[in-house]
């Protein structure tokens, strides 16, 4: 065994004499210890709700979503929408018509983000197993009794699939009530005096309410394509974006890739990045401030180790003396003590590492620690990556070499 190390050891792990000196660097290996843990923990969690959040968009948001790169709508070719299907990895592509429009029910109204979507919509997103209240039924009949015969008859009527604050904003209590008037301004005329001169409007019936996520659900309404095409006067292949979702057998760069290959320059292929750019920059930005608050921590944990390694060189001076006594050069002793601060920082960032891994792997599998009965889950969710223990064992790993570097430096001036 190297010498060095040999000494460290031995001044570490000695089961005779024990002094203060040895009690401050245990305390120095637990803080770090501690500090590591801290890390994991953190960070798992982090990553818990960040998954979270990002499931919910993505109970709304499409794997990849087809835009125009000029104007707001454009005309899908049946040979275009064909090739698109036939791209490896894309599983589906569902047609979208979104506007804004002024929906109004008796004397409440909500400005909202009208997306008309085809029947592939919601079963390839899931939305459709996602309703707080109701059925997701964007079409369908109603029975109409006639006022002067009696007579119960089936009338075509459309749904709407809308957010809950948005069914909060419009005064509703139920899914099944009178007709909500949906108001799309003209598009090409000047603003009309009246309201049928100003806007096209149309009639639907609640089917189904969401909660998703509070932004999404005081803004969205789900249509029938066809009703908020007629709104808008498109045809019957207008759309202002594709929704495509993918089916694993290939990477997500690489369909993306292809998709705006095919498509050309024309158009604009989003992934959930692009299409939430905000939400993710916050998200790396925060998790990027975490990390930075706990280096920190980190950092004054190290001090403990700075400071206990300094009265260790100050109580072994007779042992220094009788070493060099015995030819031992200073490089020698110097790496010695060098090595001890390694080990106790080692030992503790082993041990935090293992810590943390327990606390992550008990609260994942039986969420030990609650949110309460509010929120979405239950527990704090919690994923662990193993990129976050590599940069934790490196961040701990070299604050701490790097303290304990400075100070057995310092020997060689003593």
């Amino acid at each position: 065994m190297n010498l060095s190390l040999l000494i460290a050891r031995r001044y570490l792990f000695s089961r005779k004499q024990k002094s203060v000196i040895n009690v401050i660097s245990w305390i120095s290996l637990i803080g770090i210890a501690v500090s590591t843990m801290a890390l994991i923990v953190v960070l798992s969690v982090y990553n818990g709700i960040g998954n979270l959040t990002q499931g919910l968009f993505n109970l709304f948001d499409p794997e990849l979503k087809v835009e125009t790169a000029e104007g707001k709508s454009f005309t899908l070719e049946p040979d275009t929408y064909d090739a698109l299907r036939s791209v490896g990895g894309v599983g589906s592509v569902a047609q979208i018509v979104e506007e804004n429009a002024w929906i109004t029910h008796g004397s409440h109204d909500a400005i909202v983000s009208l997306r008309g979507v085809d029947s592939i919509y919601g079963p390839a997103i899931g939305i459709d197993t996602q309703l707080y209240q109701g059925a997701y039924q964007l079409h369908g009949t109603m029975m109409m009794t006639d006022p002067e015969t009696g007579i119960a008859e089936p009338l075509d009527a459309n749904y709407l699939v809308m957010g809950g604050e948005v069914h909060f904003r419009l005064g509703l209590h139920t899914t099944d009530n009178t007709p909500i008037a949906i108001h799309i301004p003209r598009r090409g005329t000047a603003l009309g005096t009246t309201m049928e001169e100003a806007f096209n409007s149309g009639y639907a019936l609640c089917g189904g309410i969401f909660f998703i996520q509070q932004e999404i659900d005081a803004r969205y309404v789900l249509a029938d394509i066809g009703f908020v095409r007629s709104l808008l006067d498109y045809n019957d292949r207008q759309c202002t974006a594709l929704s495509l979702q993918i089916d694993g057998s290939r990477p997500m760069p690489q369909v993306k890739a292809e998709v705006q290959t095919l498509l050309g320059p024309q158009f604009k292929v989003k992934d959930r990045f692009d299409q939430q750019p905000l939400y993710y920059k916050i998200f790396r930005s925060e998790r990027f401030g975490i990390i930075l608050i706990l280096a920190l921590i980190v950092l004054i944990s190290t001090l403990n180790l700075v400071a206990s390694l300094s009265l260790l060189i100050l109580d072994k001076r007779h042992d220094v003396g009788i070493m060099r006594s015995m030819g031992m050069p200073t490089t020698t002793i110097r790496r010695a003590f060098f090595a001890e601060g390694v080990l106790i920082s080692g030992v503790g960032i082993v041990t935090g590492l293992a810590i943390g891994f327990v606390v992550c792997f008990l609260q994942q599998e039986f969420g030990i620690v609650k949110m309460g009965d509010n929120f979405i889950v239950n527990a704090f969710p919690v994923d662990m990556h193993a990129t976050d223990f590599v940069l934790t064992l490196l961040l701990v790993g070299a604050i701490s070499t790097l303290a304990v570097f400075l100070t057995t430096r310092r020997f060689k001036d003593r």
